[in-house]
């Protein structure tokens, strides 16, 4: 964490990065709660350990609906708060509106991008991050039948999908993909016994590997996994621990690192982050190790060599071309 702080302090000092505000910074979270132990949780994670490293101190505000989007955006803009960091998709609109009020509030969004002056927008590229737990799933699997269970279905969770359908060919080109998503609503984020229904109904046909990316949904599908003897695979956060000895690992979605930076180094316009940028990766620690093989460890770390050199490419699932599942 020091080692990231550091890099941080360098790059204040670099042309381009503007010095942070005398006020606090805040975090309006996305639904689902702050200790959902998922992409909530990563953010609070984040700005914890900024809290920490710093001395300094920050504003949180849980919603319960996107409806109450706008109103905490603005309270915290009206109180001189900046930056304001809303963590989700679904602040978008809202913040879209709100943005333009408050010229001199500095803020960010974490997996959307907000046109403004003021606005820092952080994406991901989940799919590369995603490849590299396909190719862990498809060497675990000895039935060549692996689950996906995602959230809400929109694009976002479908990148996720792709690329783990694409690492899952790689390494194991006749393997069977399972997809399916919990809903097209906001709730799809925060329904557990949907997750473990969705999760069974995979494991019933077959799936030995299941991954979610599902929010707080995706504690479901990782208890189905357990219960049922197979492995789960967690997402954004390091969810290896929920089950140790039966989530193969997690593919990690670094907002507690967006966080960090939005509060210490905001900067206007568009960030990606994927794995050559530390904004996506996967875990590793005494909770799988004894799942993960040498010959897992080192396809994993192959593969995400190849997709920083350039030698892999991941897409997208809008393209360029399709993506390998219904």
């Amino acid at each position: 964490m020091r080692s990231v702080l550091a890099a941080l302090c360098l790059a204040l000092a670099m042309p381009g990065f503007a010095p942070s505000a005398a006020a606090d910074p805040a975090l309006v979270y996305s639904v689902g709660g702050k200790f959902d132990r998922s992409f909530n949780e990563a953010a609070y994670t984040g700005a914890e350990a900024w809290k920490r490293e710093t001395g300094g101190s920050y504003g949180e505000f849980e919603i319960d609906s996107p409806v109450q989007s706008e109103q905490a955006l603005r309270n915290f803009a009206r109180k001189g708060y900046s930056p304001v960091v809303a963590i989700g998709f679904m602040h978008a609109d809202a913040l879209a509106r709100v943005a333009p009020d408050y010229p001199d509030t500095r803020f960010a969004i974490i997996d959307m991008v907000v046109p403004g002056e003021n606005v820092q927008s952080v994406v991901y590229r989940e799919q590369e991050g995603a490849y590299v737990v396909g190719v862990m799933a498809a060497m675990a699997s000895r039935s060549g039948k692996i689950g996906f269970v995602g959230g809400m279905d929109i694009p976002l969770i479908r990148r996720f999908a792709c690329g783990y359908a694409q690492g899952i060919s790689a390494a194991q080109p006749g393997a069977e993909l399972f997809v399916a998503m919990a809903g097209d609503t906001p709730a799809a984020w925060s329904d557990p016994a949907r997750g473990a229904e969705l999760a069974r109904a995979q494991i019933d046909r077959g799936a030995d590997v299941v991954m979610q990316a599902a929010g707080g949904t995706g504690t479901g599908v990782l208890q189905a996994a357990a219960d049922a003897g197979v492995l789960g695979i967690g997402t954004d956060s390091n969810q290896n621990g929920l089950h140790p000895g039966q989530v193969l690992t997690s593919m990690l979605k670094r907002v507690d690192v967006a966080v960090m930076r939005a509060f210490s180094g905001w900067r206007p316009g568009v960030t990606s982050l994927g794995l050559a940028e530390g904004g996506v990766g996967y875990a590793m620690d005494a909770d799988n190790a004894a799942l993960v093989t040498p010959q897992i460890r080192a396809a994993a770390k192959r593969a995400s060599a190849d997709i920083v050199s350039g030698a892999v490419k991941v897409i997208d699932h809008a393209g360029p071309g399709p993506c390998p599942f219904p």
